[in-house]
Protein backbone atom coordinates (compact mmCIF):
# COMPACT_ATOMS: atom_id res chain seq x y z
CA UNK A 1 0.00 0.00 0.00
CA UNK A 2 2.96 2.15 0.63
CA UNK A 3 4.60 1.37 -2.53
CA UNK A 4 1.52 2.45 -4.29
CA UNK A 5 1.03 5.77 -2.71
CA UNK A 6 4.72 6.25 -3.60
CA UNK A 7 4.09 5.81 -7.19
CA UNK A 8 1.03 7.78 -6.97
CA UNK A 9 2.81 10.90 -5.41
CA UNK A 10 5.99 10.22 -8.13
CA UNK A 11 3.56 10.40 -10.98
CA UNK A 12 2.08 13.44 -9.90
CA UNK A 13 4.71 15.03 -9.28
CA UNK A 14 6.43 14.27 -12.69
CA UNK A 15 2.64 15.32 -14.11
CA UNK A 16 2.76 18.74 -12.38
CA UNK A 17 6.35 19.17 -13.43
CA UNK A 18 5.52 18.59 -16.86
CA UNK A 19 2.68 21.39 -16.76
CA UNK A 20 4.63 24.94 -17.43
CA UNK A 21 2.36 28.17 -16.34
CA UNK A 22 2.03 30.28 -19.02
CA UNK A 23 4.09 32.60 -19.62
CA UNK A 24 3.28 34.61 -22.70
CA UNK A 25 -0.90 36.05 -22.89
CA UNK A 26 -2.08 37.17 -26.11
CA UNK A 27 -5.06 40.12 -25.66
CA UNK A 28 -6.50 42.42 -27.72
CA UNK A 29 -9.31 43.76 -30.31
CA UNK A 30 -10.50 42.80 -33.97
CA UNK A 31 -13.45 45.79 -34.47
CA UNK A 32 -16.08 44.38 -36.68
CA UNK A 33 -15.87 41.05 -35.55
CA UNK A 34 -19.54 39.74 -34.50
CA UNK A 35 -18.66 35.77 -34.79
CA UNK A 36 -15.77 33.36 -35.57
CA UNK A 37 -12.85 31.61 -33.51
CA UNK A 38 -9.40 32.78 -32.83
CA UNK A 39 -6.61 30.80 -32.43
CA UNK A 40 -3.04 31.00 -31.21
CA UNK A 41 -0.94 29.02 -33.10
CA UNK A 42 3.77 28.41 -33.66
CA UNK A 43 5.32 25.75 -35.72
CA UNK A 44 6.28 23.25 -34.00
CA UNK A 45 8.74 20.02 -35.74
CA UNK A 46 8.00 22.30 -38.86
CA UNK A 47 4.18 21.92 -38.70
CA UNK A 48 1.77 24.76 -37.51
CA UNK A 49 -0.33 24.02 -34.25
CA UNK A 50 -2.82 25.62 -32.30
CA UNK A 51 -1.51 26.20 -28.66
CA UNK A 52 -4.74 27.89 -27.40
CA UNK A 53 -8.24 29.44 -28.47
CA UNK A 54 -11.18 31.44 -27.95
CA UNK A 55 -14.58 31.65 -29.73
CA UNK A 56 -15.61 35.38 -30.45
CA UNK A 57 -19.48 35.85 -30.44
CA UNK A 58 -20.35 39.27 -29.78
CA UNK A 59 -17.29 40.60 -28.08
CA UNK A 60 -14.47 41.54 -30.30
CA UNK A 61 -12.15 41.67 -27.35
CA UNK A 62 -9.96 38.29 -26.88
CA UNK A 63 -7.49 37.23 -24.20
CA UNK A 64 -5.68 33.49 -25.31
CA UNK A 65 -2.26 32.19 -23.35
CA UNK A 66 0.45 29.48 -24.07
CA UNK A 67 3.94 29.04 -22.83
CA UNK A 68 6.93 29.69 -24.40
CA UNK A 69 10.43 28.25 -23.54
CA UNK A 70 12.34 31.22 -26.38
CA UNK A 71 10.67 34.28 -27.92
CA UNK A 72 9.98 33.13 -31.45
CA UNK A 73 7.24 33.83 -34.23
CA UNK A 74 3.94 32.80 -33.46
CA UNK A 75 0.54 33.27 -35.22
CA UNK A 76 -2.89 35.00 -34.50
CA UNK A 77 -5.35 32.97 -37.03
CA UNK A 78 -9.15 33.88 -37.27
CA UNK A 79 -10.92 31.36 -38.56
CA UNK A 80 -14.26 33.14 -40.06
CA UNK A 81 -17.91 32.04 -40.14
CA UNK A 82 -17.01 32.54 -44.53
CA UNK A 83 -14.61 30.11 -44.10
CA UNK A 84 -12.43 32.37 -46.09
CA UNK A 85 -8.71 31.59 -44.93
CA UNK A 86 -6.97 34.08 -46.86
CA UNK A 87 -5.76 37.06 -45.44
CA UNK A 88 -6.78 35.76 -41.75
CA UNK A 89 -3.09 35.59 -40.24
CA UNK A 90 -1.42 37.93 -38.30
CA UNK A 91 2.63 36.60 -37.65
CA UNK A 92 4.24 38.41 -34.62
CA UNK A 93 7.56 37.71 -32.82
CA UNK A 94 6.28 36.89 -29.20
CA UNK A 95 8.39 36.85 -26.00
CA UNK A 96 7.54 36.12 -22.14
CA UNK A 97 5.06 38.61 -20.63
CA UNK A 98 2.15 40.32 -22.90
CA UNK A 99 1.54 40.92 -26.11
CA UNK A 100 -1.16 43.17 -27.36
CA UNK A 101 -3.23 42.75 -31.24
CA UNK A 102 -5.59 45.05 -32.73
CA UNK A 103 -7.21 44.74 -35.69
CA UNK A 104 -9.78 45.28 -38.22
CA UNK A 105 -12.12 42.39 -39.27
CA UNK A 106 -11.77 44.07 -42.92
CA UNK A 107 -7.65 44.04 -43.63
CA UNK A 108 -7.11 41.69 -40.44
CA UNK A 109 -3.27 41.46 -41.26
CA UNK A 110 -2.79 44.87 -43.12
CA UNK A 111 -4.17 46.91 -40.64
CA UNK A 112 -2.93 45.08 -37.57
CA UNK A 113 -1.54 46.84 -34.59
CA UNK A 114 1.33 44.75 -31.85
CA UNK A 115 2.44 46.05 -29.51
CA UNK A 116 4.43 43.69 -27.29
CA UNK A 117 8.43 42.86 -26.90
CA UNK A 118 11.92 44.31 -28.42
CA UNK A 119 12.19 41.46 -30.82
CA UNK A 120 8.49 42.62 -32.59
CA UNK A 121 9.74 46.24 -32.71
CA UNK A 122 12.68 45.16 -34.52
CA UNK A 123 10.75 43.19 -36.64
CA UNK A 124 8.73 46.20 -37.75
CA UNK A 125 11.49 47.75 -38.22
CA UNK A 126 13.38 45.58 -40.43
CA UNK A 127 10.28 44.95 -42.80
CA UNK A 128 9.08 49.20 -43.12
CA UNK A 129 13.35 48.69 -44.82
CA UNK A 130 12.66 45.86 -46.75
CA UNK A 131 9.07 47.23 -48.39
CA UNK A 132 11.04 50.00 -49.84
CA UNK A 133 13.58 46.79 -51.67
CA UNK A 134 10.11 45.21 -52.25
CA UNK A 135 8.67 48.54 -54.01
CA UNK A 136 11.84 48.98 -55.81
CA UNK A 137 11.67 45.09 -57.34
CA UNK A 138 8.23 45.28 -58.38
CA UNK A 139 9.63 48.65 -60.17
CA UNK A 140 11.90 46.60 -61.79
CA UNK A 141 9.60 43.68 -62.90
CA UNK A 142 7.78 46.59 -64.79
CA UNK A 143 10.25 47.55 -66.45
CA UNK A 144 11.36 44.47 -67.78
CA UNK A 145 7.59 43.77 -68.83
CA UNK A 146 7.88 46.39 -71.25
CA UNK A 147 11.18 45.89 -72.03
CA UNK A 148 10.51 42.89 -73.29
CA UNK A 149 7.71 43.74 -74.71
CA UNK A 150 9.80 46.32 -77.08
CA UNK A 151 11.99 43.57 -77.69
CA UNK A 152 14.94 45.78 -75.89
CA UNK A 153 17.79 43.63 -75.57
CA UNK A 154 19.90 46.38 -74.03
CA UNK A 155 17.41 47.34 -71.58
CA UNK A 156 16.78 43.91 -70.39
CA UNK A 157 20.11 43.53 -69.45
CA UNK A 158 20.44 46.62 -67.45
CA UNK A 159 17.28 45.48 -65.84
CA UNK A 160 18.94 41.91 -65.13
CA UNK A 161 22.68 43.81 -63.51
CA UNK A 162 20.07 46.59 -61.09
CA UNK A 163 17.88 43.67 -60.15
CA UNK A 164 21.18 41.61 -58.75
CA UNK A 165 22.35 44.76 -57.15
CA UNK A 166 19.54 45.26 -55.52
CA UNK A 167 19.36 41.49 -54.33
CA UNK A 168 23.14 41.99 -52.87
CA UNK A 169 22.08 45.16 -51.18
CA UNK A 170 18.77 43.83 -49.53
CA UNK A 171 21.14 40.51 -47.98
CA UNK A 172 23.74 43.13 -47.05
CA UNK A 173 21.34 44.84 -45.54
CA UNK A 174 19.99 41.74 -43.74
CA UNK A 175 22.91 40.80 -42.45
CA UNK A 176 23.86 44.13 -41.02
CA UNK A 177 20.77 44.25 -39.36
CA UNK A 178 20.77 40.59 -37.74
CA UNK A 179 24.43 41.62 -36.64
CA UNK A 180 23.57 45.33 -35.29
CA UNK A 181 20.98 43.23 -33.25
CA UNK A 182 23.19 40.03 -32.11
CA UNK A 183 21.73 41.16 -28.67
CA UNK A 184 17.67 39.88 -29.87
CA UNK A 185 16.65 36.72 -30.97
CA UNK A 186 15.56 38.54 -34.29
CA UNK A 187 19.05 38.24 -35.35
CA UNK A 188 19.57 34.29 -36.06
CA UNK A 189 15.52 34.39 -37.19
CA UNK A 190 16.33 36.45 -39.96
CA UNK A 191 19.49 34.65 -40.64
CA UNK A 192 17.22 31.60 -40.92
CA UNK A 193 14.28 32.97 -42.71
CA UNK A 194 15.55 35.64 -44.80
CA UNK A 195 19.69 35.07 -45.98
CA UNK A 196 19.30 31.12 -45.36
CA UNK A 197 20.83 30.69 -48.85
CA UNK A 198 23.90 33.53 -48.84
CA UNK A 199 27.17 32.53 -48.54
CA UNK A 200 28.18 30.65 -45.46
CA UNK A 201 30.67 33.27 -44.43
CA UNK A 202 27.68 35.75 -43.73
CA UNK A 203 25.95 33.37 -41.69
CA UNK A 204 29.34 32.35 -39.87
CA UNK A 205 29.00 35.80 -39.12
CA UNK A 206 25.86 36.42 -37.81
CA UNK A 207 26.32 33.37 -35.77
CA UNK A 208 29.19 34.45 -34.38
CA UNK A 209 28.48 38.09 -33.19
CA UNK A 210 25.31 36.73 -30.92
CA UNK A 211 25.20 37.36 -27.55
CA UNK A 212 25.77 33.86 -25.75
CA UNK A 213 21.54 34.06 -24.63
CA UNK A 214 21.08 34.11 -28.36
CA UNK A 215 23.03 31.26 -28.97
CA UNK A 216 20.80 29.18 -26.76
CA UNK A 217 17.29 30.46 -28.02
CA UNK A 218 15.26 28.43 -30.50
CA UNK A 219 16.37 30.23 -33.75
CA UNK A 220 20.35 30.14 -32.12
CA UNK A 221 20.06 26.72 -31.78
CA UNK A 222 18.77 26.30 -35.21
CA UNK A 223 21.04 28.48 -36.99
CA UNK A 224 23.66 26.50 -35.38
CA UNK A 225 22.10 23.22 -36.62
CA UNK A 226 21.74 24.74 -39.95
CA UNK A 227 25.03 25.67 -40.25
CA UNK A 228 26.43 22.20 -39.47
CA UNK A 229 24.57 20.78 -42.10
CA UNK A 230 25.34 23.61 -44.63
CA UNK A 231 29.21 21.98 -44.08
CA UNK A 232 28.00 18.72 -44.74
CA UNK A 233 26.12 19.71 -47.83
CA UNK A 234 29.32 21.99 -49.00
CA UNK A 235 31.80 19.10 -48.54
CA UNK A 236 29.94 16.63 -49.86
CA UNK A 237 29.72 19.13 -53.46
CA UNK A 238 33.51 19.91 -53.57
CA UNK A 239 33.85 15.96 -53.19
CA UNK A 240 31.74 15.50 -55.87
CA UNK A 241 33.32 18.15 -58.02
CA UNK A 242 37.36 16.93 -57.29
CA UNK A 243 36.25 13.37 -58.23
CA UNK A 244 34.50 14.70 -61.51
CA UNK A 245 37.45 16.59 -62.45
CA UNK A 246 39.56 13.64 -61.84
CA UNK A 247 36.98 11.42 -63.96
CA UNK A 248 37.41 14.01 -66.65
CA UNK A 249 40.98 14.69 -66.50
Amino acid sequence: MKKLALLLAILISIISCSEKESNLTVTGEIKGLKKGTLYLQKIEDTILVNVDSVMVNGDPMFSMETYIESPQIMYLYLEKVDNNRYDDRIDFFADQGQVTINTKLEKFETSAEVVGSVNQEKLMEYRKMIDRFNDQNLELIKASFEAEKAQDEEKLMDIDQKYDKLLKRKYLYTVNFAINNKEHEIAPYLALSEVFDANIKYLDTIYNSLAPKVKKSKYGSELKKFLKERRKEEKLEEKVEAQSEVENS
